[in-house]
């Protein structure tokens, strides 16, 4: 298998843990496993936790403007847009991605009218997966609603782009506990490696492409009134 050469790509992690730092999360556990291939490959890397930051509510760019006293979105924002690649980390709450998780979607989202130079929409040529740790279930279920959203904003996804480890039914050890074993799953490690290679994969064929053709897709030209091969059927 020919080596592949990574080091142009930038990946940040995005950690919705409820537990602000230091405080042990076992979702950063995981992401540690992704994030170590990528450094081997040369990538730059970059995490942080949402919850370290004080980030308004809210489906605009700024919340400043809405009420709030303060929102660090804005240059959190520039941060993670400035990856070609973004992983969300969360636990599972009552079957769910944490709150946390759902605000860094909702902010995300605020951002996702704006376009590129191209005039498609602003995260076209950006690539994104999650990693998901809890106990009992719910990792696929969560997944679901996390990858649908990062590809409704423009993120592209590339197969099997969720990893996770969950424990038993009620309460137990969790991934970095060592009585989980959680750390030589197999299933566990092998998902994280073939979802970290994935994202690697796609990231770089979109950036040595600059990204998406803007023929058929860019919101500039449709508002300029071209259709491409589109024809309302009213009008046949």
């Amino acid at each position: 298998m020919e080596k592949q050469d990574f080091s142009q790509l930038k990946a940040m992690y995005v950690n919705c843990t409820l537990k602000k730092s230091p405080e042990k999360s076992h979702t950063a556990g995981l992401m540690e496993v992704s994030k170590n291939i990528m450094r081997k490959e040369g990538v730059q890397v970059e995490e942080l936790r949402l919850v370290d930051h004080d980030v308004a509510s809210g489906v605009y760019p700024n919340m400043t403007a809405h009420g709030w006293e303060k929102d660090e979105w804005p240059t959190l924002f520039e941060r993670i847009f400035s990856a070609d690649i973004l992983i969300i980390g969360t636990p599972i709450w009552l079957g769910e991605k944490s709150s946390e998780a759902q605000k860094l979607i909702e902010r995300l989202y605020s951002m996702s009218g704006k376009q590129n130079n191209k005039g498609q929409y602003l995260y076209y040529g950006k690539v994104g997966g999650c990693i998901i740790t809890g106990n009992e279930d719910g990792v696929k279920h969560c997944a679901m609603g996390i990858l649908y959203a990062l590809q409704h904003i423009g993120y592209s996804i590339p197969p099997q782009a969720d990893a996770g480890w969950i424990g038993e039914v009620g309460p137990g050890p969790s991934y970095l506990d060592k009585e989980s074993g959680a750390q030589e799953n197999d299933f566990t490690n092998r998902n994280t490696t073939f979802m970290t290679y994935n994202l690697l994969h796609l990231a770089k064929m979109l950036k040595e492409r600059n990204g998406y053709p803007a023929y058929g897709n860019s919101r500039k030209e449709w508002d300029n009134g071209n259709r491409w091969n589109f024809e309302n059927p009213e009008y046949r």
